[in-house]
């Protein structure tokens, strides 16, 4: 029925329609979300002691623990992000303050985040407001345009040994610990600086009582491991071959969002760890719907089961795509921009 109506519509009505039809989903359930939280946040802290007490066996043990336990904290990030929208509990205020909390371990400044996000939602697809929150995108036009340097300069940027590489540990580490793009606002300078407070106590404590090698073997890989699996998630959601770009006087908030964001296809357990973000063209119509109800929308509508569906091997193969082509209206490689 749903199809049937977006048939009879404009574009931009559709997704507004969608948006109407998924406000049915927002409310989250107290028992559910309590038990996503305790199951994530329980196995993280057992797995964290786990690879501690492995420390007296074998490095290696503890590394392969540490290894494992980065699909919690990944996870732990997700249900952050979802406080970051209010969607994981019925309270704004418990969300903000289980927001923050869990940015301790996921060295995140929760309200900077957030902000940052939702400048991210509100401008997703929209070539006039690029730069806060997304993964920077030249048209071929802007690239072509370049000096030689600068266009060196973008292609190592956009390189995924930089990208997927240096990039996690740049953002998490560094770039998180300044709030870039709100630093002319105290209470965001707060949340950074006291997130990093924080997070330097937390491992003066760890070294106090367990010396370098809990932070070597087991914060460090599970930091970087959680941190590149979240970069490329976020990377793929937006950059595919067929994604929405338009500039400002031609760009539609629930077009871009339901158009310009994929349905990635994942295994069960790699959907599970990631809590349900691939299915993000529904998450980006709709950013109330906590994560654990979202399968529940592609059951119950077909259509959006079946539209911007990427694979795991199109997603690598995306990848290579760097610029939009504003004629064809796809993101097209190096090789392409320059042949057109």
């Amino acid at each position: 029925m749903t199809q049937e109506i977006n048939a009879s519509i404009g574009p931009s009505d559709a997704a507004r329609d969608w948006v109407k039809i998924l406000s049915n989903y927002r409310e989250p359930n107290t028992a559910r979300s309590s038990f996503e939280l305790g199951v994530t946040l329980g196995a993280f802290v057992l797995l964290w002691a786990l690879a501690w007490q492995a420390l007296a066996i074998s490095p290696w043990l503890t590394l392969a623990i540490s290894v494992c336990n980065a699909a919690f904290l990944l996870r732990l990030f997700v249900i952050q992000h979802d406080c970051g929208h209010s969607a994981f509990l019925k309270s704004r205020v418990l969300c903000d303050w289980l927001g923050r909390i869990i940015g301790i371990a996921t060295l995140t400044p929760y309200d900077v985040w957030r902000r940052s996000h939702a400048m991210h939602h509100s401008s997703a697809g929209n070539l006039g407001r690029r730069g806060i929150g997304d993964v920077h995108t030249l048209t071929v036009a802007e690239y072509l345009n370049r000096t030689p340097v600068k266009r060196l300069l973008y292609r190592l940027y956009r390189h995924p040994l930089v990208l997927f590489g240096l990039g996690p540990g740049y953002l998490f580490f560094l770039q998180n610990r300044i709030p870039l793009g709100l630093t002319n606002q105290a209470k965001y300078w707060v949340s950074s600086l006291g997130t990093t407070a924080v997070i330097f106590a937390a491992l003066s404590v760890i070294y106090y009582f367990g010396g370098a090698m809990p932070i070597l073997l087991i914060f460090l890989p599970s930091t970087l491991l959680a941190a590149t699996a979240g970069v490329w998630l976020f990377y793929v959601q937006h950059q595919f071959e067929d994604t929405h770009w338009e500039e400002n006087a031609d760009w539609d908030l629930h077009t871009a969002a339901l158009d310009g964001s994929s349905h990635y296809v994942l295994p069960p357990i790699l959907q599970w760890i990631s809590g349900n973000i691939g299915i993000h063209h529904v998450h980006h119509l709709f950013s109330r719907i906590p994560f654990y109800r979202l399968p529940e929308v592609l059951r119950e509508h077909q259509v959006l089961a079946t539209s911007n569906r990427m694979t795991i091997k199109e997603s690598f193969q995306n990848a290579r795509l760097h610029l939009w082509d504003e004629k064809r209206k796809k993101l097209v490689s190096f090789k392409q921009a320059i042949a057109s």
